[in-house]
């Protein structure tokens, strides 16, 4: 390791470059599929950050739709430390390493052919100026990609019948894969935000969150109205974070709403959870970097599920359900029958380019 010059600033794409060095070094090519907690593997905010660094400000003028795409995943290859391929395979996803799929964006109309959104994939999405330069690069998992859908068709959505008739613990106590990460007095008003990614013995445990959460029973705000169902959610997000002690409220979208403490907070007004892409039991792991030295699944995620009325000017919180992805399904029947609906199109939100991180 090089020595630091005394009163000098560490380098904070040090270790982006590193990753770069190490798949470089590793002979690896983009199908070689890496083992889960595998050095290699990329986060998505990191994968982010490296593309917009190499990519940003490219020209692909002149270039029709085909080639255009192909330059650009070439960009790609070079930029992540890759062997460019002769040809590209048609796998699913395009680049099966670091399992991610490649869209070129001029617009914001997202067009996803032949094949269902996945939940743990992530989406590369480049977006590409009038004038064809590149402006920006956005990495998204398939699971928070559904959310953007403000027509809220997606492509695959799992629901559950929510009756609940009072405020429950479901889960007794966290999955074993998250109980040696949990510290019940945890500061969470030092933690950056609450959209950051978890970590060891900063975890708070399902029976605390359902302790701090409880109070929330009886609080009111404003009906924005019943088609700003997610900007009612919002509220409901923020209220949780205040009770769990963040100094701070963000939501960048991802999921778990909750991320620092893998949680996801839903608000029903209505007795249909939808769960989006996401099935809370499923074993696949969570598009997240180790913590510790675990691997976070998605049936390790919590979720507060909130209950409430509204008489169109007022909402109520009456109920509030805590339980991990692992016993969700237990708790609240999945519909049976036509679970599935399929789109091919998905409307990106304006300003959706200006989030990079």
């Amino acid at each position: 390791m090089q020595n630091q010059i005394p009163g000098a600033k560490p380098d904070p794409n040090s270790d982006l470059q590193q990753f770069v060095r190490e798949i470089k070094a590793s002979g690896k090519s983009i199908y070689d599929e890496l083992p889960v907690g595998s050095e290699l593997r990329i986060p998505a905010a990191k994968l982010e950050r490296i593309l917009n660094q190499s990519l940003g400000g490219e020209s692909l003028v002149g270039l029709p739709l085909r080639t255009r795409s192909k330059v650009v995943k070439q960009k790609i290859c070079r930029a992540l430390g890759y062997p460019v391929p002769e040809s590209f395979r048609r796998t699913q996803p395009r680049f099966p390493g670091q399992q991610f799929d490649v869209y070129v964006q001029k617009s914001l109309n997202l067009q996803i052919w032949n094949e269902d959104l996945a939940a743990n994939r992530r989406y590369v999405i480049v977006g590409v100026s009038d004038d064809d330069l590149i402006i920006a690069v956005r990495v998204i998992t398939g699971s928070d990609l559904a959310r953007l859908d403000s027509t809220n068709t997606l492509t695959k959505k799992y629901q559950a019948r929510g009756d609940v008739a009072q405020c429950e613990l479901v889960s007794d106590d966290d999955t074993e894969n998250v109980r040696p990460l949990i510290n019940d007095d945890a500061d969470l008003s030092k933690v950056d935000s609450p959209s950051s990614e978890p970590e060891a013995n900063k975890l708070l445990s399902i029976e605390k969150i359902y302790n701090l959460t409880g109070p929330l029973i009886e609080q009111t705000f404003p009906d924005v109205g019943a088609d700003e169902e997610r900007n009612r959610g919002a509220k409901v997000h923020a209220m949780v974070c205040k009770a769990l002690g963040f100094d701070k409220y963000h939501d960048d979208g991802r999921y778990p709403d909750v991320r620092h403490q893998l949680l996801e907070v839903k608000l029903q007004t209505s007795p249909t959870i939808d769960l989006g892409l996401v099935r809370p039991d499923s074993d696949s792991p969570l598009d997240a970097p180790l913590v510790g030295s675990r691997r976070i699944l998605h049936r390790d995620v919590r979720y507060a599920v909130f209950f409430a009325d509204t008489d169109g000017s007022t909402v109520r919180i009456k109920h509030v359900v805590l339980t991990t992805g692992k016993d969700f399904f237990g708790r609240f029947p999945q519909f049976q029958g036509k679970v599935v609906n399929r789109k091919n199109q998905i409307a990106l939100p304006k300003g959706f380019f200006d989030e990079t991180r």
